[in-house]
């Protein structure tokens, strides 16, 4: 029998020690097909409760043990604590792991750990308990308990509701399976959902709820701009609002995601590689409406992206600041007289929504604010709609919109 342990160590060394993002060590790394389900529930598993178990290991370890063993007690500890496995198969795989990784020397420690750990007592202070509770960053933890309150808990821990579907035809024929209902048309949040040949007929795509409920807000034109388009899910679905659609895109492998996209799913639009921070004098006054779906933080949907806990730090939130601004600032200048300018991120902090939105409207008097209205859950900011993790299927968006005058 293989080791569970293996597959999950395989991927998580490349998240780690590679700072890769999940998703891509999944795809990059071939794994037993037998086992795969569970595999990548543990290495999400393992990153939702990344700070929960490093402080786990800082109480029960002397000294913090090297990269490869604390990747393997992590997976261990995630097994015991969270899947309910037997005490004896995790630990025995846990140490022919280390053995096989060339760590002969840790293997008695391994042992010793798994076998005699205790679970700590959590911090008094209430932001270090819930930072450990949450297994989220603490300044993360405070920035959303500035706004939010009481809700902390409940944004930073909600789970995904599942695999989001919208369907182009042929919903009925899947609809047997375990499901929730979403206010979009023929669109269905499912537990679980195997991709068959109706993904490459173009009959369904997989996008966030959040993402469509973004496109649901934008009004029918003839002529959209989505400046920072790739994978492109959100310029294919606006085909059928808007007669033509350019989507922009930094990085030209992204560009190739959005073609490869509207080709699957039979329709137009037109790709290209620039960067919508950077005045392009052909795009001036050229659009009925542009939308703005910045780079972000991206903590509204940590439940689906947990190595963003990881890899995301306080002081990026300046520096994202300055590019989200620079972006709208930028694309403003490309919407027409009576044209529509959309904004929307997914991200759940104010700095990166509502202050945003103001600092625009200050130095962009020509614009009005006109937020738009949404069939999914959510809450009315001064500036815009924020969806939130725990009150709207799970996804952590916001957007508004301004018409020029």
């Amino acid at each position: 029998m293989t080791n569970p342990l293996c597959d999950p160590y395989l991927i998580l060394s490349k998240v780690y020690k590679d700072g890769k993002f999940l998703k891509q060590a999944i795809a990059e790394t071939p794994v037993e097909p037998l086992n795969k389900a569970r595999t990548v529930k543990i290495c999400y598993g393992v990153l939702e409760k990344d700070i929960y178990l490093d402080y786990i290991l800082r109480a029960n370890a002397k000294k913090a043990p090297k990269s490869s063993v604390k990747i393997i007690l992590k997976i261990a500890l995630y097994m015991l604590e969270f899947l309910d496995k037997h005490d004896y198969m995790v630990v025995d795989s846990a140490v022919e792991l280390v053995k096989k990784a060339g760590k002969d020397g840790a293997s008695g420690f391994v042992n010793a750990f798994l076998r005699s750990y205790k679970i700590p007592p959590m911090p008094e202070r209430a932001d270090e308990r819930l930072s450990i509770e949450c297994s989220a960053p603490l300044w993360l933890v405070k920035k959303i308990k500035r706004s939010y309150k009481s809700e902390t808990a409940d944004i930073l821990t909600k789970q995904s509701e599942g695999v989001c579907v919208r369907f182009e035809k042929g919903a009925e024929k899947y609809l047997d399976k375990p499901h929730t209902d979403t206010p979009f048309k023929d669109t269905y949040i499912f537990k679980n959902f195997v991709r068959d040949d109706g993904f490459d007929k173009g009959e369904y795509t997989f996008q966030s709820v959040g993402s469509i409920a973004i496109c649901s807000a934008i009004s029918p034109c003839e002529k959209l701009l989505d400046a920072c388009s790739a994978p492109g899910g959100k310029a294919v679905l606006l085909t059928k609002k808007c007669k033509e659609v350019t989507a922009c895109e930094l990085h030209p492998h992204r560009v190739e995601l959005i073609n490869s996209y509207a080709k699957r799913m039979g329709v137009n639009v037109n790709a290209m590689q620039a960067d919508s921070s950077v005045f392009n004098p052909i795009f001036e006054n050229a659009f009925d409406a542009v939308l703005c779906d910045v780079p972000c933080s991206g903590t509204g949907v940590i439940n689906e992206n947990p190595d963003i806990k990881l890899f995301r730090r306080e002081e990026d939130i300046k520096s994202l600041n300055e590019i989200q601004l620079k972006i709208l600032n930028n694309c403003a200048r490309y919407v027409k007289s009576g044209g529509k300018l959309y904004y929307s991120t997914c991200s759940v902090l104010p700095e990166e929504n509502d202050s945003i939105v103001y600092e625009f409207l200050r130095n962009n008097l020509d614009f009005k604010l006109e937020i738009t209205e949404s069939p999914l859950a959510h809450r009315a900011t001064k500036f815009g709609l924020q969806f939130l993790p725990h009150i709207s299927l799970g996804a952590g968006f916001f957007v508004t919109s301004f018409t020029k005058e």
